[in-house]
């Protein structure tokens, strides 16, 4: 990873934005009567059910536009619960065409979690974060490979080192923590396990060492973003944790244009829908664009192209797509000296709130602290500022 550089990735269930309609059976001689025949255009929730091509099948989660004929596998959304006939039963209620609030509107929005890396920058101890500023959760950088085993950074392992020992004054400071998996360099697990299977089984140890709500993967560099094979390698590892996890939230996070995602970043996108991945979070990294840039033009840019790729690949609304994207930037100076102050942060952060985004961060709080002229280091933001200021605004999230 570059001096000053973050990445993360994983998190947010997709759930029911309204109260999901359990639609009655019954029976026909001795054939189950079909349920509505399911409509592309309908929006489904959990244990809503609809008929095709003569079967009967439950919805596990919200859904919309996935025929159930060709996503009812043992990781995809709907549940083939087998023939039925004897006719049509009426629903008692029409599942809905649209939302009618902002969905889901439960299960999406995560605390603003700024990244923080115990192994570098002077990290500064959990309690004072949380009680100057209220941040109710960090990002813990970064979780790398031995061979196909997850081991943080610059440690033989999880457990029993500087990183595990940092998550436990996080929770003793009443914050949650979400591991990022990945980062710019080093050695990481999507190049070494071989297979989806095994790299699902890597990312299950990390939420199991540390009970986990959330993960980060921080795709990033040659090895993983921009290989194609590494790239589906971590998109089936995803969707076999959150088969195995449906409570943990799934995030992934990745590099930018000023318009939106570039072609890999697209792609991981659109191959995160072929899958059937079912990602919650795509955060993207708005920085590095090269020097002199509109840090808050750049970064309302970048988040546009993205909610209308997400909108469009998953026949989203505008409000749908904004619930399942985040922001994850850089305080201070990036490596390409671009600035963001923390009056800049503050309108980033408003209009990440004000349109219902799901994750916002930054890299880092080892950085949330004022060195007018010191450049792009890595235990100070190069800018004249308050400590801790930009992990305050973030907290308003």
């Amino acid at each position: 990873m570059r001096t000053s550089r973050k990445i993360a990735l994983i998190s947010a269930v997709l759930a029911a934005g309204t109260a999901a309609a359990v639609l009655p059976m019954t029976f026909a001689s001795a054939a189950t009567a079909c349920a509505p025949a399911w409509s592309a255009s309908a929006t489904y929730v959990k244990d809503n059910v609809a008929s095709q091509s003569g079967h009967n099948f439950t919805a596990k989660w919200w859904t919309q536009n996935e025929s159930p004929s060709t996503h009812s596998g043992q990781w995809d959304v709907w549940i083939d619960n087998g023939t039925c006939g004897g006719g049509t039963t009426p629903p008692t209620t029409t599942p809905p065409t649209g939302p009618t609030t902002n969905p889901p509107t439960t299960g999406t929005k995560m605390a603003s979690a700024p990244y923080v890396y115990p192994g570098w920058g002077n990290p500064p101890a959990p309690a004072t974060i949380v009680n100057a500023t209220g941040i109710k959760a960090f990002t813990m950088a970064f979780v790398l490979a031995n061979g196909c085993n997850p081991v943080w950074d610059g440690e033989s392992g999880l457990t029993g080192g500087v990183h595990a020992s940092y998550i436990s004054q996080i929770k003793a400071a009443g914050a949650d923590v979400v591991p990022s998996i990945g980062g710019w360099s080093g050695n990481k697990l999507g190049p070494n396990c071989a297979t989806a299977d095994a790299l699902a089984g890597a990312y299950q140890k990390v939420i199991n060492a540390f009970g986990l709500k959330a993960i980060d993967i921080d795709i990033e560099n040659t090895d993983e973003f921009e290989n194609t094979a590494v790239q589906d390698r971590i998109l089936g590892a995803l969707k076999i944790i959150k088969a195995n996890n449906p409570s943990v939230k799934t995030i992934v996070t990745f590099g930018t244009s000023p318009t939106g995602p570039n072609y890999y970043g697209t792609r991981l996108v659109q191959q995160a829908k072929a899958l059937g991945a079912n990602i919650d979070i795509f955060t993207q990294m708005p920085f590095d664009f090269g020097g002199g840039a509109d840090m808050y033009a750049s970064t309302v840019g970048a988040t546009e192209g993205l909610k209308n790729l997400v909108k469009t690949t998953f026949g989203y609304t505008d409000a749908q797509a904004y619930s399942h994207i985040g922001i994850s930037g850089m305080n201070g100076l990036s490596d390409q000296q671009e600035v963001t102050s923390v009056d800049t942060w503050t309108r980033i952060r408003d209009y990440a709130k004000n349109n219902g985004l799901a994750r916002f961060t930054f890299w880092s709080v080892n950085r949330d602290r004022g060195c007018a002229g010191g450049g792009v280091v890595s235990d100070c933001s190069g800018i004249a500022q308050a400590d801790w200021a930009f992990t305050k605004v973030s907290a308003g999230f």
